[in-house]
């Protein structure tokens, strides 16, 4: 009789390596995107609330007098029909704003309260009539001017440098750079701001300059007024 072969237990195949998951490239891209998002977005707010510093001006009693007169004596020169050309220099301008500008109160100071408006025109209204703070320098034919205003209850600071000029009697303001805050304002950007704010119905008419002035302009670091 034959041998019987005893029934052998199955060989068993190992298991292949477990894998550990794969992440997609372009859930990584979308990542890195998001959180760069995230980051921009961080920087750009620190940087709209970050009021660069105030250039140094002066203002003096004898400026804010010297610019008084300087204003009367054309004021007459015009009043009997002669013309005259009113020069203020970068002190006696900032002296002269200082004691004829409304600037709202400082910070925590209380204000008179309103109804709210959904309109553009009374909430850029609202931004002028929270200006704090003005200051002028004057180098060659360019202004720099910075202001300080209220924004719901944040102050922000706004730097413009540019040209002013005058045509077809209205004021004319070319801008060169501009910051709000700490950043940057790009050049198609401002130049779109200001061409707005120039033509619009609502603020055309405060750029009308008086009607016995010819020209305005910035010439050596001086505000120049020519009256007809």
């Amino acid at each position: 009789m034959g041998q019987t072969i005893p029934n052998l237990p199955p060989v068993l195949e190992p298991l292949p390596p477990l894998e550990a998951p794969k992440v997609s490239v372009m859930r990584w891209v979308f990542r890195i995107l998001r959180w760069s998002t995230y980051l921009a977005t961080l920087i750009t707010l620190l940087l709209l609330l970050r009021k660069t510093p105030a250039p140094v001006v002066a203002s003096t009693p004898q400026a804010a007098a010297s610019a008084e007169q300087k204003v009367l004596q054309a004021e007459q020169s015009v009043s009997l029909g002669q013309p005259a050309t009113l020069r203020l220099d970068e002190t006696e301008l900032n002296s002269y704003l200082a004691n004829h500008l409304e600037l709202a109160p400082q910070a925590g100071t209380p204000g008179p309260t309103g109804g709210a408006s959904a309109s553009t025109d009374a909430e850029v209204e609202q931004v002028r009539s929270s200006v704090r703070d003005v200051k002028v320098q004057m180098e060659g034919d360019q202004v720099h001017a910075y202001l300080v205003f209220d924004l719901h209850g944040k102050e922000m600071s706004l730097d413009l440098v540019g040209k002013l000029g005058a045509a077809d009697g209205y004021l004319k303001f070319e801008p060169v750079s501009g910051h709000i805050g700490s950043l940057p304002i790009p050049q198609s950007a401002l130049e779109s701001a200001v061409k707005q704010l120039m033509e619009s119905p609502v603020n055309r008419e405060k750029m009308r300059l008086p009607s016995n002035v010819s020209d305005l302009r910035i010439e050596n670091g001086e505000l120049v007024t020519t009256y007809r």
